[in-house]
């Protein structure tokens, strides 16, 4: 149950290993075709069949390394595997297209739900991370639903209308770059609204 305590650079190398192991068989495969069975499957489906099991194996290991993952990282897991699966399946590569647009409606829609509530889930799953005040955790549970739906939004909006290579450059760096940019923008709210840990050392 308690985190273990793991270098936050093998926890990264095992979350973003396999995304930067998907981009390089992508570039690398994208214009070969492999016949498999009397099917032809194009370079970006033998991408995503390499790609399932290093994130499968990459979430095992960091499960075992940290004692525990996410929610996003379990709901991450199994959406790769179903859609992933539902490509390789029907040699499709729409069905992995979709897949970040269900992550970001799934994270947005439950983000929404417990602000219709008054409630914050994000406070429940980070609040150890960041200690803020309620006032603050609403007001970035607020962001953050809206920063899904918009992320939800641009993943439709670049695979529908974009070429598959633009879509890998967009899911690879665009996504990672969102997120990033994001939490560095909401360094004024946790200043605003942060609790100093030591708060209680400092009253005594």
């Amino acid at each position: 149950m308690s985190n273990k305590n793991v270098s936050p650079l093998v926890k990264t190398a095992l979350e973003m290993g396999p995304v930067i192991l998907f981009f390089v068989a992508f570039v690398l495969l994208k214009d070969r075709e492999f016949i498999v069975a009397g099917t032809a499957y194009k370079g970006f489906i033998a991408a995503t069949a390499l790609f399932i099991p290093v994130l499968l194996i990459s979430t095992g290991i960091l499960w075992k390394l940290t004692g525990e993952l996410s929610k996003m990282q379990i709901v991450t897991a199994v959406l790769v595997l179903v859609f992933g699966g539902l490509g390789i399946w029907f040699n499709d590569e729409r069905f992995f297209k979709m897949k970040p647009t269900l992550i970001y409606l799934i994270f947005g829609g439950l983000l929404g739900f417990g602000l219709l509530r008054g409630q914050s889930y994000l406070k429940v799953v980070m609040e150890q991370a960041l200690p803020m005040v309620d006032a603050g955790w609403m007001i970035l549970t607020k962001r953050m639903t809206a920063f899904f739906f918009a992320l939800a939004i641009a993943n439709e909006v670049v695979w529908r209308t974009m070429s598959t290579e633009a879509w890998v450059n967009f899911k690879t760096f665009g996504l990672t770059a969102a997120l990033f940019i994001f939490m560095m923008t909401q360094s004024g709210l946790l200043a605003k609204y942060g609790i100093a840990q030591d708060d209680d050392t400092d009253a005594a």
